[in-house]
């Protein structure tokens, strides 16, 4: 073994993967193993393996235990910035952009257009349906049911079917791209909470009253539809590409 084979031994720990923790690397050393995002990938999760197998033999406590880093200082530090990073925008923004105080309401009239809060106007939207309201011709032609009656159960089933999602889609994926299905799901409720959002401030859209409730639906149809076939397409080279870093990273023994 020659004086630059001792020398690389000795600054990468034995391992030829990462340098010791006392260890500082040198620029050159640094740029000499920089091979892209696999190989840091690769050399991050063999120094958490090292680290943990150090901790694993240091340790008196039995297998079953799991270690980890302490609260204090790295997930405390951590926590903190993040924390700090949002209360600072928040006080940013309050400062820059403070909000509008306009006239006092005036008891004595009603206003012309009365609307909750923008986050419920998806609700309120759903209170607008009386057009899908069915008349029966059974009942003389009469509503089965108050469209008051019917927009509350509208909104029972919107936010009972949003409370079943979690337990009908039971996949471990976490992209979009590998359960085209129910990200198209996603995508549909997304632009339909917009577009019934819309409907609830149809007075305020400059639009015939007809085209847009027609746009309610036939939109997140669309963008469902869209984004189906979208991921689906893109899912067999995706698939292709995280096998092939997978086992780039993780060379099969």
């Amino acid at each position: 073994m020659t004086n630059n084979d001792n020398t690389t031994a000795e600054t990468d720990g034995g391992t030829g993967i990462v340098a010791p923790d006392d260890e500082t690397p040198t620029w050159s050393e640094r740029k000499a193993r920089k091979t892209g995002l696999s190989r840091l990938t690769y050399e991050y999760f063999e120094r958490s393996r090292r680290e943990d197998q150090d901790l694993r033999t240091e340790s008196d406590y039995v297998e079953r235990d799991v270690l980890g880093f302490p609260t204090w200082p790295h997930e405390t530090i951590r926590n903190l910035s993040i924390a700090s990073f949002f209360v600072g925008m928040i006080f940013f923004l309050s400062a820059t952009l403070p909000p509008h105080i306009g006239s006092p309401a005036n008891p004595s009239s009603t206003p012309a257009i009365i609307l909750p809060d923008w986050y419920l106007y998806w609700s309120f939207g759903l209170l607008k349906l009386s057009p899908v309201n069915p008349e029966l011709s059974i009942l003389g032609g009469q509503k089965l049911m108050a469209d008051r009656t019917y927009g509350v159960l509208a909104n029972v089933v919107v936010v009972g079917f949003i409370a079943m999602v979690p337990f009908l889609n039971k996949g471990s994926a976490r992209r979009p791209v590998e359960q085209p299905f129910w990200a198209a799901v996603g995508v549909g409720g997304v632009v339909f909470a917009f577009t019934i959002s819309v409907l609830a401030v149809q007075n305020l859209v400059p639009m015939n009253i007809d085209l847009l409730f027609d746009l309610t639906f036939l939109l997140p149809i669309v963008a469902g539809i869209v984004t189906y076939a979208v991921l689906k397409t893109m899912r067999e080279g995706y698939m292709y590409d995280l096998n092939r870093r997978y086992y780039r990273l993780r060379p099969p023994r």
